[in-house]
């Protein structure tokens, strides 16, 4: 009777994943082949495509009570990467988290991206990383449990290279798969970089290129050349840990990194909680190789669309402005680079240190000026 019962079970289980476009896998043993299984596959948004249209995000979080506490440095009210609680005149606590559903085929590569890209918000405040804890969304069944395992290795090597220690997390039963961190860190309250401490007449300093979101977008399709689809999983890899020490060796107060909601979503960011208009020359911003390619034949992600419907009303584009350019600025960037606020007479310093230490594609993008009629201005 309970052999028969189980029998069912089987059936009714192997009959739902048939359904979802899946097959029953079983946990190989340890030393045992793994069998292949592609996890971009299982997604339809992967990465910070998958985020909730800002606006959605911006009317829900608008509706809170903002909390008061004089200790509190950074709260909900600026939407900036991370929330920073002073413990210390010399120590503050940066909390942030990050997860989302595969940006790649391999789990592995898929780890150390999604566990970058939530560490990346400790160095976009000026911060470094102390803790991270696992948070995880795995299918009980249907996707072998070594992608699990390669999942998670992928994030400890990550948070280890950041110098960091991956202490716990939690796990929940959920297809498809997600996974990502939360993240504490530190930094001296009086160096603290946010998002409201830009100026009239600073420039602006990106320091990864951009187009990781035609990039995996093409690749789902079919579309993206191998290289240069290689080169997105590369640079989502990357930490951006040395461009938050060449920050804080220059002084830089205002930054933000560039994820989900596009270069010209975060860049809105800055320029509300600061009072400046961002002025953006699409013709000095750094792409990924292929991706202009790929975003002119149509390889344009539906959160590309979902961005630019969050900041058109506060965007002044200019006439001339090609629609691929349009797109690159709007483009979601999973992992994306360090958008930065340099004081003029420092930042073709800055920048020399960042093309020679970490990041060969920084360029000045722009420069950021008095508030006037609208937050951003593209041309």
């Amino acid at each position: 009777m309970a052999l028969s019962i189980a029998e069912e079970l089987k059936g009714r289980a192997e009959s739902l994943l048939a359904q979802l476009g899946l097959e029953v896998r079983v946990h190989t043993p340890a030393g045992k082949r793994i069998p292949p299984f592609d996890l971009l596959t299982t997604v339809e948004q992967g990465g910070c495509s998958a985020k909730l249209p800002p606006d959605v995000l911006f009317e829900a979080l608008g509706r809170l009570t903002v909390p008061t506490d004089p200790n509190l440095l950074v709260g909900i009210g600026t939407g900036d990467d991370a929330g920073v609680y002073r413990l210390t005149d010399e120590i503050a606590l940066i909390e942030t988290t990050d997860f989302f559903p595969p940006v790649c085929s391999d789990p592995y590569d898929f780890g150390q991206i999604a566990a970058a890209n939530a560490l990346s918000d400790v160095y976009a405040m000026g911060g470094k990383v102390l803790t991270a804890m696992n948070l995880v969304m795995f299918p009980a069944c249907g996707i072998p449990f070594e992608a699990l395992h390669e999942i998670v290795r992928g994030g400890q090597d990550k948070v280890l290279e950041a110098g960091g220690l991956l202490v716990g997390g939690h796990t929940i039963a959920d297809y498809p798969p997600k996974y990502g961190l939360a993240v504490t860190g530190v930094v001296h309250p009086d160096r603290l970089i946010n998002n409201a401490n830009a100026e009239p007449g600073q420039a602006l300093i990106l320091t990864k290129p951009l187009g990781t979101g035609a990039l995996v977008a093409g690749q789902r399709l079919g579309q993206a050349a191998a290289a240069d689809y290689q080169r997105a999983l590369d640079s989502m890899k990357q930490l951006n840990r040395a461009a938050a020490e060449i920050m804080q060796e220059f002084s830089v107060r205002a930054a933000t990194d560039i994820t989900g909601f596009g270069l010209l979503g975060h860049a809105l960011n800055i320029a509300k909680a600061s009072g400046v208009t961002v002025e953006i020359d699409t013709t000095l911003i750094p792409s990924l190789p292929g991706a202009l390619e790929l975003l002119d034949a149509g390889c344009i992600p539906g959160a590309s669309f979902r961005n630019l419907s969050h900041v058109e009303e506060s965007c002044d584009f200019a006439p001339e402005l090609t629609y691929t350019r349009k797109m690159l600025t709007l483009d979601p960037q999973t992992s994306g680079g360090i958008l930065l606020c340099a004081p003029a007479d420092r930042a073709e310093a800055i920048l020399a240190e960042l093309l020679k230490r970490c990041c060969p594609a920084s360029a000045i993008i722009g420069r950021t000026s008095s508030l006037g009629r609208k937050y951003l201005v593209v041309r």
